[in-house]
């Protein structure tokens, strides 16, 4: 800041006044800064470094004849700390999201352990009433093949209930699509331990998608966990959200999943290549032309 200006013929009031007309510049660039660090979200960061670049450079422009401008330095600072800034809030919206993901795995897993338990006492109370017709036919003498049977197919079935409420890694990793939200070309591969796992594709349709979901493929395995895992392994470099990787959408079509299910499975009795789209294709032919001839070719 240049010392050689004078007011009313003073050069200390000049100092002066070119020390209160400095302060007066620095406030400005401060509360411009201040500014975006206030409102900043995460995403508009380089809007908010253009700002305060545009605030820079008005000052310097302002001050150019008594040699006034922000230093490289403390400029320097003040975009460290609007970076520091948007990687707090980067993290906090990351821990939000684990901690949504997580209250919404716990109402998952509560609702795996109903439909285990409500299972487990259906299962008991037929058995039981089974027991005792059978019971009662033996002390006739006698006995009932059918009724055998039954209780064989109950005690298999009861067997199975407390295996998969013992072993949590047991479930079905389902391969599902939605082409009118996302387009043909993307595919959700997900896990889930409900007893009808249709149930759960039905809940992902029901209010964040315009379209419900259509079914490729189910496959029950022992270790879902480990299958589940192993294709996302496989498809990792091509998740639609990279930022979050607990997003389970993956830029694949259902025929490329399917080769790599049975490099890990085997044959399979029934994968479904091709989605129905119902819902899709019968609101497309209402939509605006231009609108439907795009959609049409995603």
């Amino acid at each position: 800041m240049s010392n050689l200006f004078t007011f009313d013929n003073s050069l200390a009031k000049g100092r002066r006044m070119c020390s209160d007309l400095g302060k007066l510049m620095l406030r400005a660039y401060n509360a411009e800064v201040e500014n975006c660090l206030r409102t900043l979200r995460v995403g508009n960061v380089v809007t908010a470094k253009a700002r305060i670049e545009a605030s820079r450079s008005a000052i310097k422009k302002l001050g150019k004849m008594m040699e006034m401008q922000i230093s490289d330095a403390f400029h320097a600072l003040r975009i460290e700390e609007l970076e520091l800034t948007a990687d707090y809030l980067m993290k906090k919206q990351e821990e939000r999201e684990a901690a949504r993901e997580e209250r919404e795995r716990l109402r998952e897993e509560r609702k795996v352990e109903a439909e285990l338990a409500a299972e487990r006492e259906r299962l008991d109370k037929e058995r039981a009433h089974i027991v005792n017709a059978l019971d009662s036919l033996r002390a006739q003498g006698t006995t009932d093949v059918e009724l055998e049977k039954k209780l064989a197919e109950l005690d298999d079935a009861v067997a199975q209930n407390d295996y998969r409420t013992a072993n949590i890694r047991a479930g079905y990793v389902y391969v599902i699509s939605n082409r009118g939200a996302f387009g043909r070309s993307v595919v959700k591969i997900g896990l889930t331990r409900r007893l009808t796992p249709m149930d759960r594709v039905r809940e992902l349709g029901d209010a964040s998608v315009p379209f419900h979901f259509d079914v490729h493929g189910l496959f029950f395995s022992e270790d879902a966990v480990t299958l589940e895992a192993e294709l996302h392994k496989h498809f990792d470099e091509r998740r639609v959200n990279v930022a979050n990787t607990r997003r389970e959408f993956f830029f694949a079509s259902p025929t490329e999943v399917r080769q790599v299910l049975e490099s890990k499975i085997g044959a399979m009795l029934e994968f479904n290549e091709e989605a129905d789209s119902t819902e899709y294709h019968q609101s497309v032919k209402y939509w605006p032309e231009g609108i439907r001839h795009a959609q049409m070719r995603s």
